[in-house]
């Protein structure tokens, strides 16, 4: 094994030797033309710069190799490029080889199940405030009250903004992770324990405590994101090198898990129409937020007396707080960065709509909960293929093509869920449309699917190895970003552009009562009141569709206009012209 080991280095120190003629060759010249776009790049080193803590040293030095070889290959023609390229990936492959072989060991093994379970711990109030408990307070909150509660989804999305805090300050005594994560879970199992016993008293009349819910939720979503830092810096010391490509397979199986568990399932068996109709029990948001907070004291009890966390080598650039953020700013500062982050803030606005209140129409308009449920549950595995799909098209030079290309199917599956709200039946829906909706459902999620693995990929490209976990985390913050800020706006614009009334009849005459507010008109809270006077809510104009089409148009001019001609730019750039200096 030690041998194989020594042939990989003496293998790639010669490559290296066979390179660095031609690598100073193209140095010597390229430092005689100042207006190439890469020459300021080449005068200079790599620069050093402080590497997130999350990344270990193992890796960073491995980060610094692969830096080095991709510093060369890109100053080589396109010929010994390609030939230079092929021999190291047929390295890259004969020791992933070596490393398949290797039965996990029962350590790593049970450090897998470890942060599985606490993903799953993560997800769990995931799925709840971004899934289940919005589809709950639909029949009573109007579009404006629904745009509050989106609020509490934002802190998953902002999280790059305390992680350096949380990898820099600690506890030796308890632990690096611990001394966070431990804090966090018992804090998430309190808040769940007090939600349990409120539950009733806030969802009964949801419209009188949205400021209260939005706060409890926005806190639980907020202490999971910090929960999340430390789980993924705890992933890397947890696992062994060579298994810590299994770290993001536990972080799939657990969050995803946790995410369905509080969405799809309880919906599902929150439902007592289903219950009935299979026999189970019926599933109350009360019992299962107590269950799941029992579930964190558990296993934070586990944590604390019978867990250990091995130390950690912290280096000074690792507990550099002022370090990370100022990196964060070089980056940013980046021109190419900053097309990037414009493609990202403003992209997902085309079919922002359709995200955001497409699934509430149809319920309003009389699709059950639980049928969305099944739907989104059936749609899961074809999200896994889809990924593996779309991860063997995103391979090779131009990974933001297939990224460009499911732009369409995305904007037209979101038109097409315009007009599926605009012609839904009455319930109950038949069989046919219930499969046609799958379908739908199934298409458009592919075409997601597609754009969010080409994305990543073009990522992982582009990010400097020296300084990859921040500058990987920075991207992807601005990614969620914009899909998550215009939430709010896209359901407080529904009820500001709808204009309904509660019309009442009186001996044969119809009359337009100002009794009802037309945001409420669409809650089932509004139309209850209308029924009191013995009135109909008629909407005269539904701000979904103003929204909806506005976004579509959005969508296709922004995607015409820039998204298409910058993304080819970027993707020729190579990845030098991405790397960061820092003085």
């Amino acid at each position: 094994m030690s041998a194989r080991r020594n042939k990989s280095k003496s293998s790639k120190a010669t490559k290296g030797k066979e390179l660095t003629p031609v690598v100073d060759q193209v140095m010597r010249k390229s430092s005689s033309d100042e207006s190439m776009a890469v020459s300021s790049s080449l005068n200079t080193s790599i620069p050093r710069t402080p590497i997130t803590s999350r990344t270990p040293v193992s890796s960073r030095m491995a980060m610094l190799e692969d830096g080095d070889e991709e510093l060369e290959l890109n100053l080589l023609g396109d010929q010994e490029r390609r030939e230079a390229r092929q021999g190291l990936e047929q390295e890259e492959a004969e020791e992933l080889t070596e490393h398949a072989k290797r039965p996990i060991s029962s350590k790593d093994k049970r450090a897998m199940v470890l942060l599985c379970v606490l993903y799953l711990i993560q997800g769990v109030p995931l799925g709840l405030a971004l899934g289940s408990v919005p589809f709950l307070l639909k029949d009573h909150l109007s579009y404006s009250q629904l745009a509050t509660f989106a609020l509490s989804s934002y802190p998953y999305s902002l999280k790059l903004l305390w992680s350096p805090i949380v990898d820099s300050i600690f506890s030796p005594y308890i632990g690096r992770r611990k001394s966070w994560i431990i804090p966090m879970q018992l804090t998430v199992g309190s808040v769940m324990l007090y939600m349990s016993l409120n539950v009733q008293r806030l969802m009964d009349n949801p419209e009188n405590h949205v400021n209260e819910l939005t706060f409890v939720f926005t806190s639980l979503v907020l202490i999971s994101a910090t929960q999340d830092i430390a789980v993924d810096g705890w992933a890397l010391t947890l696992l062994s090198h060579e298994n810590l490509s299994y770290a993001s397979t536990c972080q799939t199986i657990g969050l995803n898990t946790g995410y369905f568990a509080s969405f799809t399932v309880f919906l599902a068996f929150n439902s007592v129409e289903f219950s009935e109709k299979w026999g189970v029990p019926h599933l109350t948001l009360s019992g299962y937020l107590k269950f799941w907070s029992i579930a964190c004291y558990l296993v934070t009890f586990w944590l604390l007396f019978f867990k250990k966390e091995d130390k950690e080598v912290a280096t000074e650039a690792d507990l550099s707080i002022k370090g990370v953020y100022k990196t964060i700013w070089a980056i940013c500062k980046l021109k190419h960065v900053q097309s990037l982050i414009v493609i990202h803030f403003f992209g997902k606005l085309g079919f922002a709509a359709n995200e955001a209140a497409t699934s509430l129409k149809m319920v309003e308009k009389g699709f059950k909960r639980e049928d969305l449920a099944i739907a989104v549950l059936i749609d899961f595995p074809f999200q896994i293929i889809g990924g593996y799909l779309a991860a063997s098209w995103s391979r090779g030079d131009r990974p933001l093509r297939p990224w460009i290309w499911a732009f369409w199917p995305r904007l037209g599956f979101g038109l097409m869920a315009t007009f599926i709200v605009y012609y839904f039946p009455k319930s109950p829906i038949s069989t046919g449309f219930f499969v046609f909706l799958i379908v739908h459902t199934v298409f458009s999620s592919f075409s997601s699917t597609v754009q969010f693995v080409g994305i990543s990929a073009f990522h992982t490209r582009i990010s400097d190895p020296l300084i990859g976990g921040t500058y990987m985390t920075l991207l992807n913050t601005f990614t969620n970003l914009g899909g998550t800020w215009p939430k709010w706006f896209i359901l407080k614009g529904v009820d500001a552009l709808s204009v309904a009334t509660c019309k009442v009849t009186e001996a044969g005459t119809e009359l337009a009562v100002k009794v009802v507010p037309a945001s409420e008109c669409v809650s089932e809270h509004g139309q209850a009141t209308c029924r009191e006077i013995g009135g109909t809510c008629v909407t005269e104009t539904d701000g979904y569709y103003i929204i909806s089409a506005a976004c579509f148009i959005f969508g296709i001019v922004f995607l015409v206009a820039y998204i298409i001609p910058t993304a080819k730019k970027l993707q020729e750039l190579p990845p030098l012209a991405w790397r960061v200096k820092l003085s």
